[in-house]
């Protein structure tokens, strides 16, 4: 058998305590990549965000729930990705980004829409979709918040927020005036911690993108409007300490944030909660192309079936698991224009392709609990002859670890939908990995996958 990364790291000295501010702080990068955001945009926000609160003096409790809704407020986004591309027909990422970089009038969002939609698309095209936008506009925006809010919501759930925090998420893009979505409330129906979320959101662009009067000017041009002016006085209050801009481009802000009395005392978690947050992200991957909905569960069942094949032990499949949630996190920062193509992609979508196990591993590797599973994520495109990516590995250089999902990933992926193809039945998705074994795959895992495919069958049909 090849060498297992597991055991090796199991022998080295490992952290044992795991905070959750910590934990989800480092975890938000993956949020800001589905976002176009700037690295860091979530964690800035959560500085500016509890700086609001820290102004307004809100209870301890009040000012942790701000605190996780701040980290999380983009939990949801992945989830309009791929109807986003469908609508404007135009890559999602950078439509997103942009979007909000406009002022908050009618007149600009009018023409952001004609500016951007469909400019890769044939004319007819492109005047149908703008077409159906201004029939449809206030629905579609409606629509697509909607979804975005409630996913978002749903998944703070299934990390065991408090319902401060699920409707923190669910309200962030309700305006002061009640002209936002998407149940249109109205001033002190509005959540707290929403506007002060929306807020923080709205001058950490500008900020980023044109700096400190650029972000003061937005915040009191929407005062009243998306804002209670209550708020943004707090953040006036907030911003004269001479510490507020400066930590924002500072090395430490990530730091910084952890520090602050939130952070401080948040929690230790538990294993079985690391367990709860890989499934939580996995959903977040998941939910971004209709055409990888429960794609990461599905790796995760076959390459657990697998590991159990090969022997390996319980805390050692345990482990693995969460390397198999977490391996496609990177795809948040893939387009789904590139993810939902029903062509061939061409070479600059290819590269966008190839770099998302280097964006997986990046991210996993800012996480304390997480940092040990980075290279398996990292590898699961990696082939036993070196003709993989991102990295070329070969041979002796791939893990166990990254054998066994590199197969469950393959095998998933042929015998599940895609938009160029259909899904391939089951023994001809096996015949493909059996025609590259011990080239591309590991003849043991392929050998595995079958044994543990054959005693789910006879169970199914007990």
């Amino acid at each position: 058998m090849s060498k297992s990364l597991y055991l090796t790291r199991t022998a080295e000295p490992r952290p044992q305590a795991f905070r959750r501010a910590e934990l989800l702080g480092a975890l938000s990068y993956a949020l800001d990549l589905t976002e176009g955001q700037p690295q860091g945009h979530c964690i800035r926000c959560c500085w500016i965000g509890t700086r609001i609160g820290e102004a307004l003096n809100l209870p301890a409790e009040m000012l942790s729930d701000l605190y996780y809704t701040l980290l999380l407020k983009d939990l949801g986004c992945s989830s309009n990705a791929a109807r986003i591309c469908e609508l404007y027909l135009a890559d999602d990422i950078s439509f997103k980004r942009d979007f909000k970089t406009i002022d908050g009038s009618l007149s600009s969002a009018l023409r952001f829409v004609f500016k951007k939609t469909g400019l890769e698309s044939g004319l007819s095209e492109r005047i149908r979709a703008i077409v159906n936008i201004l029939q449809n506009g206030g629905e579609i925006s409606r629509s697509l918040i909607e979804t975005r809010c409630h996913r978002g919501a749903d998944i703070a759930a299934r990390m065991r927020f408090s319902e401060a925090v699920q409707s923190g998420i669910l309200s962030l893009d309700e305006h002061w005036d009640g002209s936002g979505k998407p149940e249109g409330l109205k001033a002190q129906e509005i959540p707290v911690i929403s506007n002060i979320a929306l807020l923080a959101q709205v001058i950490d662009i500008f900020h980023t993108e044109n700096g400190a009067a650029a972000a003061l000017r937005e915040a009191g041009a929407r005062a009243g409007d998306w804002f209670d002016p209550a708020l943004v006085d707090a953040f006036l209050q907030a911003q004269s300490d001479p510490e507020f801009w400066p930590a924002l481009v500072a090395p430490d802000i990530e730091a910084r944030v952890f520090a602050m009395q939130p952070g401080l005392t948040s929690e230790v978690v538990d294993e079985d909660y690391l367990d709860d947050v890989a499934a939580a992200f996995s959903d977040v991957v998941d939910a971004k192309s209709p055409f990888t909905a429960d794609h990461s569960n599905r790796v995760t069942l076959y390459t657990d079936m697998i590991a159990e094949e090969l022997g390996l032990d319980a805390a050692h499949r345990r482990w693995l698991r969460r390397a198999a949630l977490l391996h496609d996190l990177g795809k948040l920062g893939v387009s789904n224009q590139v993810l939902d193509k029903p062509g061939k992609p061409d070479e600059a979508e290819w590269a966008s392709i190839r770099r998302h196990p280097v964006q997986s591993e990046a991210i996993l590797a800012r996480v304390a609990a997480f940092t040990d599973i980075a290279p398996v994520a990292a590898a699961h495109h990696e082939r036993l002859d070196g003709k993989g990516y991102p990295y070329g590995l070969a041979g002796d250089e791939i893990c166990l670890e990254a054998r066994i999902l590199t197969v469950a990933d393959v095998f998933d992926a042929l015998s599940a939908e895609r938009p160029y193809r259909a899904a391939m039945p089951i023994s001809k998705a096996l015949s493909i990995l059996d025609a590259d074994a011990g080239s591309a795959f590991d003849p043991a895992c392929i050998a595995a996958l079958k044994s543990g495919l054959a005693k789910l069958n006879a169970e199914m049909a007990a």
